[in-house]
């Protein structure tokens, strides 16, 4: 049987000596060390071509078996908004009322949070990100997809990264359940909701919470053996 496999030059990497490296890595750092979660954003319009690009940079993400089982609804029109913000709202009401158990909401606390959600109407965009836990092949025929979490997670962080490189804030909202996303996105009820992506820019005045600037130290995430 004659192998799928097909090799090709790698491309994209030049050699660099080790204090390059280090510069590049401690310059990578010192830019995404500015990164924050807002909730205040601006309603000034963001082009859709910025928000292209930075769905294409999410679309390089590495995935099981390279299906890459996701899907970006990007949001902009102010009725779809709306209705999402509504739905929102209401599991956010329902959770903050005693779902979501005292030890989380004592934890949220800090963050300042509450079930109002504004910003999902205020944001020039907002970006639904579904799992697929299949898609169609080549050929338009259904496949199972693997790792399916593990992927769309990777290309959620590679798509936040992405909009802060471009200048732009975001917000990773779960409200919990998200399967209004489907109805309201008209999404196939197979795929799953993973994440509501709030982009835009910064309102004027805008502030963080303190607790959020607090990150732990590089000892207490990783260890070298």
């Amino acid at each position: 049987m004659d192998s799928a496999y097909e090799a090709v030059p790698l491309t994209g990497y030049e050699p660099v000596d080790d204090e390059t490296l280090l510069a590049r890595a401690e310059a990578a750092y010192q830019a995404l060390a500015t990164r924050r979660s807002l909730r205040a954003f601006s309603d000034r319009p963001v082009p859709r071509a910025v928000i292209e690009q930075c769905l294409l940079a999410a679309g390089t993400a590495p995935s099981g078996a390279n299906h890459q089982p996701w899907h970006f609804a990007c949001v902009s029109s102010p009725e779809l908004k709306r209705q999402i913000r509504e739905a929102a709202e209401a599991e956010e009401r329902a959770f903050y009322e005693g779902r979501g158990g005292e030890r989380w909401l004592r934890d949220l606390e800090k963050l300042g949070t509450d079930a109002d959600k504004p910003f999902l109407e205020t944001a020039p965009w907002l970006i639904a990100v579904f799992a697929q836990p299949q898609s169609p092949d080549e050929a338009g025929d259904p496949r199972k997809n693997y790792y399916v979490k593990e992927s769309v997670g990777l290309a959620t962080g590679f798509l936040i990264q992405a909009l802060h490189s471009a200048g732009l804030a975001t917000l990773t909202h779960t409200p919990n359940p998200m399967k209004f996303l489907n109805q309201v996105l008209g999404r196939p009820s197979s795929e799953r909701p993973f994440v509501l992506l709030v982009v835009g820019h910064p309102a004027e005045g805008a502030t963080v919470p303190r607790y959020a600037l607090t990150k732990k130290p590089l000892d207490a995430i990783a260890s070298f053996q």
